[in-house]
């Protein structure tokens, strides 16, 4: 959000925000601040944003939401660095970080998720038990 309001984010570019998933949320908050500062900043035909996380009803423009994995889960998102091209086919329903084969296979191998955000608590208990946003972010698959 800092970026966008910066003024950091340009015309082409692709927001990524990471590790606002069920998990690395906790809780999968909802995106609406970072695409309003996207149009506030009158890029909103002209920036697309990618997260984990989520968009409420009021969202608005090119923006991607619930990708899975996510980064807290070791998700391709976590690798993803300032200046990488990022392709978004909303017709093939695919995006792609166009970095070489090898990048991507190294980046992942070194990638370590971050640690919980919540240690204790309701929010740790949820975090353990959440499932991918893919399967409904539900807590009680797996009892």
């Amino acid at each position: 959000l800092q970026g966008v309001l910066r003024g950091d984010v340009v015309k082409g570019n692709v927001v990524v925000i990471r590790n606002e998933g069920p998990v690395g949320g906790p809780g999968m908050r909802e995106m609406l601040s970072p695409t309003s500062a996207i149009a506030g900043r009158g890029l909103i035909k002209d920036v697309a944003l990618i997260t984990d996380g989520r968009f409420s009803g009021g969202s608005h423009g090119f923006d991607v939401g619930h990708i899975t994995p996510e980064a807290a889960k070791g998700g391709p998102l976590g690798i993803v660095k300032n200046g990488d091209l990022i392709e978004i086919d909303a017709v093939k329903n695919t995006i792609s970080l166009l970095i070489p084969d090898a990048d991507y296979a190294a980046r992942m191998a070194a990638y370590t998720p971050l640690p919980p955000k919540e240690t204790r608590g309701v929010l740790a208990k949820y975090a353990k038990l959440v499932s991918s946003a893919s399967e409904g972010a539900v807590t009680d698959k797996n009892l």
